[in-house]
């Protein structure tokens, strides 16, 4: 004797929502934006200040990332990376070290794809996009950090290598995820 299924029949659309807002989750898109993001980067050494008499170079260690949905008429995610910087100016005379706190802002957004593709769309960030704060112990540390417009150019480098981690041939890859193949290798019938 066979059992009775017990369900309560939905649409396709609302099926079809309801699958994108379970399968499109802040962990998994936390998850995934902390896998093209990476661990650690080191920046420079590059030449800043009047004259470009100091050099500046950097590691970034990228934390996990913190994501916010938003529900509309498409599921949107507010991304904060936040960042760990060991900052060294050379002056030659002098070495000063920094400590920097900082965080990317990312948005990315979760789009339906021909032919069952479920996308994550991820805006490369700009400069503008990556807040820093940096502290100094020394007066002329300082001094180069501002007149350098070190801050500026630390944005910038985070802002290009980060677009350029979203942007590669893998990470592209990773931000499609082909349903119906999924479905397909999943599906053993009855």
């Amino acid at each position: 004797m066979s059992e009775q299924l017990n369900y309560e029949a939905i649409s396709y659309e609302e099926f079809g929502r309801a699958f994108f807002e379970i399968a499109v989750n802040e962990e998994r898109v936390a998850d995934a934006i902390g896998t093209i993001a990476g661990d650690e980067f080191t920046m420079g050494p590059f030449t800043q200040g009047p004259g470009k008499f100091a050099k500046v170079s950097a590691r970034v260690r990228i934390k996990h990332p913190i994501v916010t949905r938003h529900f509309g008429e498409q599921i949107e995610f507010a991304i904060r990376i936040p960042l760990e910087i060991d900052l060294t100016i050379d002056l030659r005379i002098d070495r000063p070290k920094f400590m920097v706190f900082g965080e990317i802002n990312l948005k990315a957004t979760a789009v339906a794809a021909k032919p069952l593709l479920l996308v994550l769309d991820v805006v490369p960030p700009r400069s503008s996009d990556i807040a820093i704060h940096v502290t100094s112990s020394s007066i002329r540390a300082e001094l180069v950090r501002i007149v350098g417009n070190v801050d500026g150019e630390i944005r910038r480098f985070i802002a290009h290598h980060v677009a350029g981690e979203i942007n590669s041939p893998g990470s592209k890859k990773a931000q499609v995820i082909d349903v119906g193949t999924q479905i397909a290798s999943a599906w053993t019938g009855i």
